[in-house]
């Protein structure tokens, strides 16, 4: 299994840059990042420096968006990158939460993305590709490659994922219903007449290393990473008002928990310190998350391996960032590898 770091990009992008130097150090082959103009630095200017200051990590969005940047731009924006530090991007890619909807716009549809998906990864390996019906190849890429991962959660974009893209990114850790999304977006393959152990599949949480079990250093690990349920409160969200609340297409286990849910600010999203994720109940952080020592976080992600699980990326917005990374440099990824 591979294991993955995703930080956002708050000034000062060094702090970014060297957290992701420490990843490397310590056995992560990815470095991913939040991509949303407006909340945070550009994520693409700060991907220069962190492939310039390692060797080997792999960089990349989680997640872009068709809307934010024309197609072409953010195919040779990728073939730039790859070209000057040799073929170490992969592009996340979904519909665009906040990215859009803090710009006053709605995420993408399901079918711009299944087009932009592919016009994306066709233009940033050298192939023609038609922007706005217009045929346009970028001409000075050689041996160009660009894996297109999409991020999922619902019946008709799991489907997408397994028709189109070259991974799939789940954004939480819960075992069942990693089971039920990874069978769906795999069967989507086998469908579309795909291989569905060529698609890679990349688990997101946030994990959070204690020194033990006590009741008092759980509830702070969960108090710190609380905020990952109210951000994807906002997809369930969604899927809630696509489908129905009791819809036999969505489990229970994915859509109960936002019943409370009031609403949401996304000048904190991501952050420990939301307001709005009161919502979010301990049973939801516990399964959605990786907390605890050591021992329960392999306990957990054998488990995910055990499902078809590629990649473990850690979403480290808390309190413990650098001892989290170390901790899994020193005591997880061996276990796992």
């Amino acid at each position: 299994m591979d294991f993955g770091l995703v930080l956002q990009t708050d000034p000062p992008a060094s702090q970014v840059v060297g957290l992701m130097k420490r990843a490397e150090r310590n056995g992560f082959r990815y470095g991913w990042t939040f991509d949303s103009a407006v909340l945070w630095q550009e994520p693409f200017v700060i991907y220069s420096q962190i492939l310039a200051n390692t060797t080997k990590l792999r960089v990349g969005p989680m997640v872009t968006n068709p809307g934010t940047r024309t197609w072409e731009v953010t195919a040779s924006t990728f073939a730039t990158l790859n070209d000057m530090y040799g073929n170490r991007t992969v592009c996340g890619i979904g519909r665009g939460d906040s990215a859009m909807r803090v710009a006053g716009r709605r995420p993408n549809t399901l079918a711009r993305l299944g087009e932009a998906i592919e016009v994306i990864r066709d233009l940033a390996e050298g192939r023609e590709a038609e922007v706005d019906g217009n045929p346009i190849r970028i001409p000075w890429i050689e041996n160009g490659k660009l894996p297109v991962w999409m991020a999922a959660y619902g019946p008709k974009a799991l489907a997408l994922a397994g028709q189109k893209a070259d991974g799939f990114i789940l954004q939480l850790a819960d075992p069942f219903l990693t089971e039920w999304m990874v069978k769906a977006v795999r069967q989507a393959a086998v469908d579309a007449g795909r291989d569905p152990d060529a698609l890679t599949i990349c688990v997101a949480a946030p994990a959070y290393v204690t020194a033990d079990d006590s009741p008092e250093a759980l509830a702070h690990a969960r108090d710190q990473c609380r905020w990952f349920g109210g951000m994807v409160g906002n997809h369930v969200a969604d899927l809630v008002a696509k489908y129905g609340e009791h819809s036999s297409m969505v489990p229970e286990e994915l859509t109960a928990y936002i019943k409370d849910r009031q609403g949401y600010d996304y000048s904190h999203h991501g952050r420990a310190d939301n307001p709005d994720i009161a919502f979010v109940p301990d049973e939801i952080v516990d399964r959605f998350c990786l907390l605890g020592p050591a021992e329960a976080h392999i306990d957990k992600l054998r488990h995910l391996k055990d499902l078809g699980v590629d990649q473990f990326a850690v979403y480290d917005m808390h309190d413990h960032r650098e001892g989290t990374i170390d901790a899994y440099g020193t005591d997880i990824i061996p276990a796992i590898n």
